[in-house]
């Protein structure tokens, strides 16, 4: 039996992009995805860009899972949100606790993702399909991984349904994670989530800001191939699939795949893997 697999987007900011996106939901849907997840910007900020890529997704006939960050936001606004997604028959969100837009003082009601899972249960119901963030490597702005771990099965326990891993490139950081996850009773799926090498240098910049390692192997190959795409392609197509092999191996419920709003890759190693 196949591996399930699932995409992420962002919301397009032109209308060459929205063209772009339905054409990549059209081919990524030919793996039968489970959802498409949408992010939602900072504060926010892509609010409404979120809702129209949602339902451009829901209109071509596939689940749609639009982030919901809760930062800087009220009960209330959080609630009008969530109206608006049950109006148009969307029964899955990905809960994150989410960043503060510049400038931003204040962090609003909600303290963590914790709190806003137990808010969309509560006032949802248990109809809803809630993912949230997991990290293997633990959080950027965590010192200290047993507190990380702390964080997470609270917001396991307020209700979440399953979990989306932080990208990551060290199938060994992602099983020892579900380890102790496990070892504290939370036996709900851990689906890892990986980023294909669209762009080397956006990709070793995402790590260094998120607390990501890339091997020191892979790093040094890359940087030696410079300018040479097709290389830096094909390689990291190699080291992806090597990665993605291990955790099929390991028996992950699925796998989720970093998109950023391009098919090829994901195509390629979807292919290689037999999935979908």
């Amino acid at each position: 039996m196949s591996t399930p697999v699932s995409f992420e987007f962002f919301p397009p900011n032109t209308p060459v992009g929205a063209e772009k996106l339905k054409t990549v939901v059209r081919e990524l849907g030919a793996l039968n995805p489970q959802y498409f997840s949408v992010t939602y910007g900072a504060g926010g900020s892509t609010r409404e860009k979120t809702l129209q890529t949602v339902m451009d997704i829901a209109a071509s006939g596939f689940e749609a899972a639009p982030h919901l960050s809760c930062v800087g936001s009220t009960r209330e606004n959080i609630a009008e949100i969530l109206a608006t997604y049950r109006a148009q028959n969307i029964r899955r969100v990905v809960a994150l606790r989410g960043d503060l837009p510049s400038g931003t003082a204040t962090a609003g009601e909600f303290r963590y993702a914790s709190e806003l899972v137990e808010f969309i249960r509560a006032t949802q119901g248990p109809d809803w399909k809630i993912e949230v963030a997991a990290y293997p490597e633990y959080h950027p702005q965590q010192r200290y991984a047993a507190k990380d771990l702390q964080h997470f099965a609270a917001k396991m326990r307020a209700g979440a349904s399953a979990a989306i891993t932080q990208f990551f490139f060290n199938p060994d950081a992602y099983f020892h994670f579900v380890d102790e996850v496990r070892a504290l009773g939370i036996a709900a799926p851990i689906i890892p989530g990986i980023m294909p090498f669209h762009n080397y240098a956006r990709i070793a910049q995402f790590a260094q800001r998120d607390g990501i390692e890339i091997p020191r192997w892979v790093a040094l190959k890359m940087e030696g191939f410079m300018d040479d795409s097709a290389s830096i392609r094909a390689f990291g197509l190699d080291v992806m699939t090597r990665v993605c092999e291990r955790l099929i191996a390991g028996g992950v419920p699925a796998i989720h795949f970093y998109t950023l709003n391009q098919s090829a890759l994901t195509l390629e190693l979807c292919k290689r893997l037999g999935l979908g």
